[in-house]
């Protein structure tokens, strides 16, 4: 039987779950560039708590989406960074955030 994202115990829903966070989301545009320290993502996602990104980084990569790399420096130094399929989530997520942008005046909540 073929995935259906409709149907109750359809396993898509979990990532789809994920996927549609604005957190993640976020998260997963900010990582385009390239590899990032946790300090320099709570930079770029103005707003969100350092639990927040805690718990969404490590979903992120609990679903394949993201590495975490702990390079053992002094101080210790640890990167994040997108996994194929996390770059294969970022067209449709940009899409999305770009057609936001572009009609964020047309939603009567931003009026």
């Amino acid at each position: 039987m073929p995935d259906d994202v409709y149907a109750a115990c359809c396993p898509c829903r979990d990532m789809l779950d994920l996927l549609a966070n604005k957190w993640s989301a976020l998260a997963l545009g900010a990582l385009e560039d390239g590899p990032r320290r946790f300090g320099s993502l709570r930079t770029r996602l103005e707003g969100i708590s350092p639990k927040v990104l805690t718990v969404t980084l490590r979903k992120l990569e609990e679903h394949g989406l993201v590495t975490r790399e702990v390079f053992a420096e002094v101080p210790l130094r640890v990167e994040y960074e997108l996994t194929p399929l996390g770059r294969d989530a970022c067209a449709p997520l940009a899409h999305l955030r770009t057609w936001v942008e572009s009609n964020i005046h047309r939603f009567p909540a931003a009026a």
